[in-house]
């Protein structure tokens, strides 16, 4: 507890610094003190805020602080949903899209684009598919959820879960390449920045932060079941785990994480693939200490990402999701080779 305790205070003041870093810089510099004054400063009749100008007030409050915020909250519910699902298949290459959602919700935010919505169709479109392709999946792989077969005295983990959520993903594959194909010019810049990851039109983000919440709140008093699931079906059954109730909150709560990630932000990829792993690789694969670090350090590199995307080449701005790849992909090709064998 002792070492968990100081693991997460240490990510937590390392999520302070990049916050605070993410409201002081970008195509207009502040100082410490604009920022502080601009966060708790009351502003008068003149404009000022305690000293801070009104501009300052408006970059922070209405910008920066709203996008830094989502940024945390939809890394952390990508890196704890990556967690899950890696616990959930048993297999290190899981990733929270793995299982179609995603799919799902970027085909229902691309059909409201398409139709000339405003932007909370687009969001509201995104939760919508995203529960589509969530029950479809539950649906059709309830035995693999539910009651888990073991043949052989070992566990073919999640493998009707894993081949459903494939073939969905494929299936929404399609589609969205249909709906990309038949959208008019002027739509496509949209369209794209969505699917790769964007932060820069975020204006709210209390669902996402009140989701993460709600997810650690759900999942660490899961921990040790799923520590105990480490080892395979057949010995947490003997050991008095509800297996089939373990898996299908695991399930939920990752999906659900999912979906609130990807309607505030779009489809962000590789912090749930390899946050886990770094985690593990630096503390170990304890669930009750990588749960909470995956998704404090998920939210610290996406604030990160998302602070190199609109400051690199100012004032225009990268999605997110490109820099999350090109410091993804290295990153885990790293983990790979010091990986024994």
């Amino acid at each position: 507890m002792r070492r968990a305790l100081a693991v997460c205070a240490l990510l937590a003041g390392a999520a302070v610094a990049v916050f605070l870093l993410s409201l002081a810089v970008g195509s207009v510099g502040l100082s410490p003190s604009e920022v502080w004054h601009a966060l708790f400063g009351l502003t008068d009749a003149s404009g000022d805020s305690d000293g801070a100008s009104q501009t300052a007030v408006a970059i922070v409050r209405e910008l920066r602080l709203p996008r830094a915020a989502a940024a945390f909250a939809c890394g952390g519910l990508l890196a704890l949903s990556g967690a899950l699902m890696q616990v959930l298949l048993r297999n290190p290459l899981a990733e929270p899209y793995v299982l179609g959602v995603s799919g799902g919700a970027a085909t229902g935010a691309l059909l409201a684009m398409l139709a000339l919505a405003p932007l909370w169709t687009v969001q509201a479109g995104a939760a919508g598919g995203a529960l589509v392709s969530m029950v479809l999946v539950a649906t059709l792989a309830r035995r693999d959820l539910l009651h888990p077969q073991v043949q052989g005295g070992h566990h073919e983990a999640g493998s009707r879960l894993l081949l459903t959520g494939v073939i969905l993903a494929a299936g929404w594959g399609a589609v969205i390449t249909l709906i990309l194909s038949i959208a008019p010019e002027g739509r496509l810049r949209g369209m794209l920045f969505w699917l790769t990851g964007d932060l820069g039109g975020t204006a709210s983000y209390g669902l996402a932060l009140g989701t993460l919440v709600l997810a650690l709140l759900l999942t660490l008093p899961m921990a040790r079941a799923l520590n105990v699931m480490l080892l395979g079906e057949t010995v947490a059954q003997s050991l008095g785990v509800r297996v089939g109730r373990v898996r299908l909150s695991a399930y939920l709560v990752a999906s659900l994480s999912i979906a609130a990630a990807i309607t505030t932000a779009g489809s962000i990829g590789f912090v749930g693939l390899v946050v886990p792993h770094l985690v593990r690789l630096a503390w170990g694969n304890d669930q009750r200490l990588l749960l909470p670090a995956a998704a404090l350090l998920g939210g610290t590199l996406l604030m990160a990402a998302d602070l190199i995307a609109r400051t690199v080449i100012a004032p225009a701005q990268l999605p997110v999701g490109v820099i999350t790849a090109l410091l993804g992909v290295p990153t885990f090709l790293f983990l790979l080779l010091r990986r024994p064998r």
